[in-house]
């Protein structure tokens, strides 16, 4: 796959070249992109520290872990490798069709009780 890609591309998931790391890209962050991720995550990108003396091909990036739900859970910086990130064009449907315990409507909600 071209990390020429087109951000936008709904299709699989690709690596990205720290040129298309900006604020607000989804990340799917495995082990490929550092050994600390055994639980992969999901990560909101805020920043790249560009300007941080770091080993050639790692990164420290700040952001947001993000949960199935799509809310953000903690900050984190994390040091990775860009090329084993997987940038996404949105989270990945929750498995059971629907987000957990969100099972009454709008209007259930607002009714007043009996």
């Amino acid at each position: 796959m071209s990390a020429a890609r087109d951000v936008a591309d709904d299709s699989a998931p690709y690596a990205p070249t720290e040129a298309l790391l900006r604020a607000g890209t989804l990340l799917h962050v495995t082990r490929a992109a550092s050994p600390q991720f055994v639980q992969p995550i999901f990560f909101r990108l805020i920043r790249v520290h560009a300007d941080w003396v770091t080993y050639h091909g790692w990164t420290w990036l700040d952001g947001y872990q993000i949960d199935a739900r799509g809310d953000a859970v903690a900050r984190r910086s994390i040091f990775v490798q860009p090329a084993g990130l997987r940038v996404l064009a949105s989270l990945p449907a929750p498995a059971g069709g629907g987000r957990a315990g969100r099972t009454r409507s709008a209007a259930a909600r607002t009714r007043p009780p009996p």
